[in-house]
């Protein structure tokens, strides 16, 4: 990597210098994308840097940034803030009005932007609670203080001089921004990242994905106030790689179809909708087509990386790829060189089954706190181990505490805790990050993730039970869309279950049922029953689920259900549902 490269802020110029971009972002506007180049970007960056310096933003204060979907806007205004050693607080558009009013207030945030009417509406609501000074708003309909009259405050180039200076007292240790989690257990934190920090797991994935810089297409979707996005971008940045903005979750189809996109981050439950809606077809499918479908995923199931099925298997994943797999390749726009999987445990099976289908899919593990990368799988030197998440940076140290915890030190490692050094002396204790999480390393320096330590629990008979291990078997079920496991002091284990209603739906179809309500219907209720006894069969007596619930409502991010990365929020959804785990246990 270019020692240039200091602070994140510097990733345009080195784009500008190494491998100048006509395309360095693209938006749809009025259904054609319009394409920005590296030299325009830069401009607006300055621009946007001398408009915060006539709004009086000084180094170390704070702007908060909202955004229903991934836009351009959102990165001129990252780097402007950076570059005059500002601090970008990105907040996700899914947080309601009164934790938006906290994290403003607990971050000290001075200005807000936010893209849309509907948070521009939420953030008012709270803003006489808060130090806000004023909000822009990136759509230039809907306010007089938006992104156009903001630029125009940084049209005359007289301050520049003052940027550049402001520039060079930057360091690479430097705070760079400030993410709240998404508060899985409960208030958020607000993780303090430093340039470093992000530098460093770029110049990592570098050296691990082996990725050349040349013009690949990429497809940004994911929440831009994640960590693995935000990483994602700035990666992309320094790759010279061209960066479309998808529409919308919606329209993310048929975006991929139409931007042909050569990588795709991806979170597992994403992956496991789209894989469920590619069975659903085969599921149509009648007579020899269909027995071809389902020949070919079982065949992808059986996969193993570096020919280990051997020569035969090969010939068979041939034909597969032909008749089958090919069209699913289609569908994902026919250039995806591979997918990399973040955020929460994978499916072993769907790595398999899409990597036979020639669109690999590396896991890796990370958290907000490690900016983000700790491990990843890639397809180098035999670094794919399927049912891991991967080698460990030689940058990275990682060892296993007594209790099975993860523990990890590096560069990678955040500056802190906002406002809150209890906490970060409880997360950080002799150098080393405590991570929450159990795993173990095996021979060959691969990571493998067995659960969340806060997560597991005891029954009252002493058996530890990992959730998520089971909760990830169980939702290869196609009638299962969510599944929490339950059970802590109890004499077994159960569990809480939000139906597939599409695939339900299909089902009850096929079969000429009438149903009123889903969760109460007991042919629904038997038939989920047969799935968990599939699948209780691959578990040990004690973790096998005895009895379970059907949730009348589907679990949402808006309803509190899930993080906005689609993780479970288990302490609202016991809080949400008490009475049913109380008659569960009754």
């Amino acid at each position: 990597m270019n020692t240039s490269i200091q602070r994140l802020f510097d990733i345009p110029y080195y784009q500008l210098k190494k491998y100048p971009q006509e395309n360095v972002f693209s938006t749809k506007i009025n259904n054609q994308w319009k394409a920005v180049s590296i030299q325009e970007y830069i401009k607006e960056i300055n621009t946007a840097s001398r408009a915060l310096l006539q709004l009086g933003i000084k180094p170390q204060d704070k702007v908060a940034v909202i955004v229903s979907n991934n836009r351009y806007e959102w990165h001129v205004l990252d780097m402007a803030l950076m570059q005059i050693g500002a601090i970008n607080v990105p907040l996700y558009a899914t947080l309601s009005s009164k934790d938006y009013g906290y994290i403003l207030n607990h971050s000290d945030a001075q200005y807000c932007f936010v893209s849309d009417s509907d948070l521009l509406e939420k953030v008012v609501e709270v803003k006489e609670e808060t130090q806000l000074k004023d909000i822009y708003t990136f759509d230039t309909t809907i306010s007089t203080t938006n992104w156009d009259s903001f630029l125009a405050l940084g049209e005359d180039d007289a301050s520049q001089t003052e940027v550049d200076t402001r520039k060079k007292t930057i360091q690479s240790n430097d705070l760079a921004t400030i993410i709240y989690t998404s508060g899985t257990t409960g208030t958020p934190k607000g993780v303090m990242i430093s340039h470093q920090n992000i530098i460093k797991n770029i110049e990592m994935s570098t050296h691990l994905l082996k990725l050349e810089p040349t013009a690949v297409r990429v497809l940004s979707y994911l929440p831009i106030s994640h960590i693995f996005e935000r990483f994602t971008t700035y990666y992309y940045q320094f790759m010279g790689f061209s960066v479309y903005f998808a529409e919308s979750i919606e329209q993310l189809g048929d975006n991929i179809r139409e931007v042909q996109p050569h990588f795709i981050p991806i979170v597992p439950r994403l992956l496991e909708k789209v894989y469920d809606k590619i069975i659903a077809k085969g599921q149509e499918l009648t007579g020899v087509k269909k027995a071809l479908f389902f020949w070919a995923v079982g065949l992808g199931e059986q996969y193993l990386p570096y020919g280990q099925n051997g020569w035969w298997y090969k010939q068979k994943l041939k034909i597969a790829d032909k008749l089958i797999f090919s069209k699913w390749r289609a569908a994902m726009g026919n250039e995806i060189l591979f997918m990399v999987s973040g955020s929460a445990p994978l499916q072993a099976r769907l790595i398999q089954i899409f990597t036979a289908a020639g669109m690999p899919i590396f896991e890796g593990y990370g958290m907000t706190e490690t900016s983000p990368l700790i491990s990843l799988n890639h397809e180098h030197d035999y670094g794919l181990r399927i049912g891991t998440v991967g080698q460990i940076p030689d940058e990275i140290e990682v060892k296993i505490a007594e209790d099975g915890e993860i523990l990890v030190k590096g560069p990678n490692v955040m500056l802190g805790y906002y406002k809150a050094p209890e906490e970060t002396a409880k997360a950080i204790k002799n150098g080393y990050l405590h991570t929450g999480d159990i795993g173990e390393i095996d021979s060959d320096g691969f990571l493998k993730i067995t659960d969340r330590k806060k997560e597991m629990f005891k029954t009252s008979g002493g058996k530890y039970i990992a959730p998520a291990v089971i909760e990830n078997k169980l939702k290869q079920s196609g009638f299962i869309e969510q599944i929490m496991v339950i059970g802590e002091g109890q004499k077994m284990p159960a569990a809480l279950i939000q139906l597939n209603y599409e695939f339900v739906q299909d089902w009850i179809k096929k079969h000429g049922y009438q149903v009123e309500e889903f969760h109460t219907d007991q042919r629904i209720i038997a038939r989920i029953q047969r799935e968990l006894d599939r699948f209780n069969d691959q578990l040990g007596k004690w973790e096998q689920i005895k009895k379970f619930e059907l949730t009348p409502d589907p679990w949402t991010i808006e309803a509190g259900h899930l993080t906005p990365t689609l993780k479970l929020r288990r302490k609202i959804i016991k809080e949400k549902y008490k009475e049913t785990i109380a008659h569960i246990y009754a």
